[in-house]
């Protein structure tokens, strides 16, 4: 499953990386943030709270020249903390995942300023490789994979720096119920907003 999963992203990036004009400017970037995570639950009878992780990774940007066009790929280290409310009491889940988000990327053309800031904005599918433990307790545990929709925008500072905010929107089940104590039905996806500052060389 796992061997599929990175064949279909290893796939969407040839079919990007092709369509990109030969002239496209390609740059190396670190990148660091707060990565703040809910989970939306199927049923009205959990409430779970924003809670704050962290994320650090690589990033590398394609864009074309004129039009400002390109693409965003990023290897990503995830830590998201969740929390919800049951009827026993308050249930914690901390993740580890590898992100890879590949996203679109439109930098907005800004006659006279472009050197010193310029807006941008994204979009595009996140795949997510759970590497901590999949159980929770008995009745919950995480999923070994997951994907989202990414929303985001920001602006480039100096072309060497870029600070940015995307929500991601869960398309997959995160976690899910085992079955036990009349749990079968339940399940919640990944809601979350990411906040980076990423230096490109």
């Amino acid at each position: 499953m796992r061997r599929l999963n990175l064949l279909w992203i290893v796939g969407i990036v040839a079919i990007l990386g092709s369509v990109m004009p030969a002239q496209a400017q390609l740059r190396f970037g670190l990148k660091a943030g707060v990565a703040v995570n809910s989970l939306h639950f199927n049923t009205s009878t959990f409430d779970s709270d924003n809670r704050a992780g962290f994320t650090g990774g690589a990033m590398l940007e394609f864009t074309a020249p004129v039009i400002g066009l390109g693409m965003d790929v990023s290897v990503m280290y995830v830590r998201r903390n969740t929390a919800w409310l049951e009827e026993n009491g308050i249930a914690r889940d901390n993740r580890d995942y590898i992100d890879v988000p590949l996203n679109l990327k439109w930098k907005i053309n800004v006659p006279l300023i472009n050197k010193i800031v310029r807006p941008f904005v994204t979009t595009g599918p996140s795949f997510s490789f759970l590497t901590s433990k999949k159980v929770i307790n008995e009745v919950y545990k995480n999923r070994s994979f997951d994907t989202a929709w990414n929303f985001g925008f920001g602006v480039e500072l100096f072309t060497k720096v870029q600070v940015g905010a995307n929500y991601g929107l869960g398309l997959t089940k995160a976690l899910k119920a085992t079955g036990l104590t009349g749990t079968s039905n339940i399940d919640g996806r990944n809601r979350y907003w990411t906040i980076t500052a990423a230096y490109l060389f």
